[in-house]
């Protein structure tokens, strides 16, 4: 990475700010652009900005994201967004001679019910989960297109599929957060309340891996300099909880003694989705954090910018 400009599309996110943080520490020019100065739904902008600033490396973390709900709400915007935006910064890439591009996708492209744990190869070998196909379909076609440039072209493109992320620079509204910041949401108002009483949606059972957010960035740099295969990557710790005893450690985090109310009216989603992560541990590269220490750091991260105000919160 040295001596690199590397531009960070989506740096405001919560995974594009992980990524240059982490990059600080690399010897290298990062690269960003605020969406009042680039609008990436833009083709023609976006061919612009890349031909004027000329980057050696890209990192495609830009993206419109949601929980389930949002995702039920709103498929058109998940679907067309993203391919437009995704099209328009690696069509871009490659005009501009890029070097190399990073394509970050989500463990939502996997079938259902594939195998546990998830391998790479078992993509497109079965049914989507309903909930959230219109982003994963958006996904599987940035992962392809960086693999087709590859093919055709040589070109050093590759992709990465990260499990469900949280972490500093989390979405904690209610009406489109993921899970660990709705959870910890709520676990802190009943915390605020001295109330004991944790909804949680679906049955609990569901099993799901998380990944600290910085631990993805670091992981996702270490690709940048250590991989060039024509396969994704996942990208997780390799192991999974269950969506009770998630909530049972957010609300612990949080000082709170909880009943889990299970709302079973609201969708399970995959039964279970946990990944595969030989091919990246081949590599050498592991997580720092455990899910508790992950948490605690998260918290208290949520707490100190609570209070200054500047946590995206949204309506309860």
């Amino acid at each position: 990475m040295k001596g690199k400009r590397v531009f960070v599309a989506g740096h405001r996110g919560m995974v594009g700010s992980a990524i240059v943080r982490r990059l600080a520490s690399e010897d290298c020019e990062v690269l960003t652009v605020s969406r009042d100065r680039l609008d990436l739904l833009d083709q023609a902008g976006v061919r612009r900005w890349m031909a004027d600033n000329k980057p050696d490396a890209v990192v495609m973390a830009a993206a419109k994201v949601g929980g389930i709900l949002a995702n039920d709400r709103f498929p058109v915007d998940f679907l067309q967004e993203n391919l437009v935006v995704q099209s328009n910064v690696i069509e871009s890439a490659f005009r501009s001679e890029v070097g190399k591009l990073l394509f970050l996708g989500s463990s939502c492209i996997y079938p259902k019910l594939a195998p546990q744990p998830i391998r790479e190869d078992a993509l497109l070998t079965g049914p989507l989960e309903p909930t959230n196909e219109w982003y994963a379909i958006a996904k599987i076609a940035g992962l392809k297109l960086c693999q087709a440039y590859q093919r055709q072209y040589g070109v050093d493109y590759i992709s990465a599929m990260p499990a469900n992320l949280y972490g500093p620079g989390d979405n904690f509204d209610l009406q489109s957060s993921h899970v660990v910041p709705a959870l910890m949401r709520k676990a802190h108002a009943l915390a605020l309340s001295g109330g004991n009483n944790l909804e949680v949606w679906g049955s609990g059972t569901p099993r799901r891996e998380f990944l600290h957010v910085d631990d993805a960035a670091d992981a996702l740099v270490w690709l940048l300099k250590n991989y060039a295969g024509d396969s994704h990557v996942n990208v997780g710790p390799g192991e999974d909880v269950t969506i009770a005893e998630l909530a049972q450690a957010v609300a612990s985090v949080a000082g709170v003694e909880a009943t889990i109310a299970f709302d079973t009216t609201k969708p399970d989603g995959t039964p279970r989705k946990l990944m595969d992560v030989s091919q990246l541990f081949a590599t050498g590269w592991r997580p720092r954090y455990a899910l508790r220490s992950g948490l605690e750091q998260t918290y208290a991260w949520f707490l100190q910018h609570v209070e200054k105000g500047d946590v995206r919160l949204g309506a309860a």
